[in-house]
C-alpha cells in the first residue's frame, strides 16, 4: 500500500526549519541546502514544495502570524469563559507582537526579514499589507465591542484608535528587536509592555456594563 504523505505537515517542516536559521543566523544564511540539512530532508525535497527562498519565507511568515493569530483568539475564548475586560485581551494580544522573550524575538526576526524582502518583492509586499490590515480590522472589531459594553466612551473612533495602536505596537517592536544579537533586556521589554497597556487603557477606559 502506497505510503500517504501528509504535504502540510512536510511544509510546516521547512518553515520551522527556515525559522530556526533566520532566529540563529540571520536571513543571509537560509539557502534551500541549509534548510534542507536543518529539516533533514533532500534539496529537492525542499525546492519541490518551496522553488524558491521567497516562496520559503513567506509560508514561514504566514506561520509565523498564523501562531500569533491563534494564542490571541485562545486569549479571547478564555476572557469570554473567564469573564475579563476586552482591554486586557487587547494588552495581551498586542503583547504578543513584541519580541520580549525568545519566543516572541523569534517570531519578530522572521518578520523583520520578511519585512526587508518586501521592497523587492510585490507579492511578500501584498501579503505584508494584508496582515497589517488583518491586525487592525481586529484591533477596530474590539473597540466597536468595547463601545457597546461600555469599556470604550461613545465617540471614539475604531479605525483610528486600531491604527494607533498597531502602530505604536509595530514601532515598538522595531525597537526592541532593531538589533537581531541583543536582548533587549528585562527593562526595555517591560517599558514597552508598560507603554502598550497605557494606551490601550487609554482607549478603554471604562468598565463593561456586561459584567456588572
Amino acid at each position: 500500500m502506497p505510503k500517504v504523505v501528509d504535504h502540510r505537515a512536510r511544509r510546516i517542516q521547512v518553515a520551522d526549519a527556515v525559522q530556526k536559521l533566520v532566529t540563529e543566523e540571520g536571513l543571509d544564511r537560509v539557502t534551500v541546502a541549509r534548510t534542507a540539512a536543518t529539516a533533514g530532508f533532500s534539496v529537492g525535497h525542499v525546492q519541490h514544495y518551496f522553488p524558491t527562498k521567497d516562496e520559503m519565507l513567506l509560508f514561514t511568515h504566514e506561520r509565523v502570524v498564523q501562531k500569533i493569530l491563534d494564542r490571541v483568539s485562545a486569549l479571547g475564548e478564555r476572557a469570554t469563559r473567564q469573564k475579563l475586560p476586552i482591554r486586557d485581551v487587547v494588552v495581551e494580544g498586542l503583547g504578543e507582537w513584541l519580541p520580549v522573550d525568545a519566543r516572541r524575538r523569534s517570531a519578530h526576526r522572521v518578520v523583520l526579514a520578511f519585512l526587508g524582502r518586501t521592497v523587492d518583492s510585490p507579492r511578500l509586499a501584498r501579503s505584508h499589507a494584508e496582515t497589517g490590515r488583518l491586525i487592525r480590522s481586529m484591533l477596530a472589531t474590539a473597540v466597536h465591542n468595547g463601545k457597546e459594553c461600555g469599556e470604550v466612551p461613545a465617540d471614539t473612533d475604531p479605525d483610528l484608535a486600531a491604527l494607533e495602536l498597531h502602530s505604536l505596537t509595530e514601532g515598538l517592536a522595531l525597537q526592541l528587536g532593531s538589533d537581531a544579537d541583543t536582548d533587549p533586556g528585562a527593562a526595555a521589554s517591560q517599558a514597552a509592555l508598560d507603554l502598550v497597556t497605557a494606551r490601550v487603557r487609554a482607549v478603554f477606559p471604562g468598565r463593561c456594563r456586561q459584567y456588572g
